[in-house]
């Protein structure tokens, strides 16, 4: 957590910092995000209504990203109900029901269906995680229409980020190259 709040110092106040906390109770999420003092917190984990309602009093000004994990249409239902007390949702391919917790980073596509239902539904911003890559990000975007996508796994190689692959997702998106500068 140091780290992260040393790295959240540096980062201009045009652009937002978040801290991934796995944390469910209210005392845990403050707790962390006390040291870390990111201008977001991203909650991989299921968290209580109630939880999330008193951490709005309790970190005044910080913006709320509920993850949900889309395994199935019951995502839909969590996430419209997650919706009006969070500032955005992103969705992600894990197994939180899984014997050790899978809360992210998979590599896995979920089904873009249900993800559709959720950004037509809920009124936030969406944000869709879950094995964009290169070859598929455009797909996604046109099959789900997120606010914006969580890239990991699929712009890595031997688990640091992969120059060419991050070209490649650039491209895909039909981002235009910055332009050249001189020295």
């Amino acid at each position: 957590l140091d780290h992260i709040a040393k790295l959240a110092t540096l980062v201009p106040a045009s652009v937002e910092s978040f801290l991934l906390s796995s944390q469910v109770t209210l005392e845990g999420i403050v707790a962390e995000h006390a040291v870390a003092g990111t201008t977001t917190l991203q909650l991989v984990d299921a968290v209580p209504h109630e939880v999330l309602r008193a951490l709005r009093d309790a970190r005044p000004g910080v913006r709320l990203v509920q993850v949900i994990h889309v395994t199935g249409a019951a995502a839909v239902e969590e996430a419209l109900a997650v919706a009006p007390l969070v500032d955005a949702l992103l969705l992600d391919s894990g197994n939180p029901q899984a014997a050790v917790k899978e809360l992210g980073g998979t590599g896995r596509v979920h089904d873009w269906t249900f993800s559709r239902e959720i950004v037509r539904q809920s009124g936030r911003p969406v944000y869709l995680a879950g094995g964009m890559r290169p070859d598929n990000v455009r797909a996604a975007m046109d099959a789900v229409g997120p606010h914006g996508i969580d890239v990991c796994t699929g712009v890595r190689s031997n688990g640091a980020l992969d120059p060419d692959k991050l070209a490649a997702m650039v491209q895909a998106l039909g981002v235009p190259p910055a332009p050249a500068t001189s020295r």
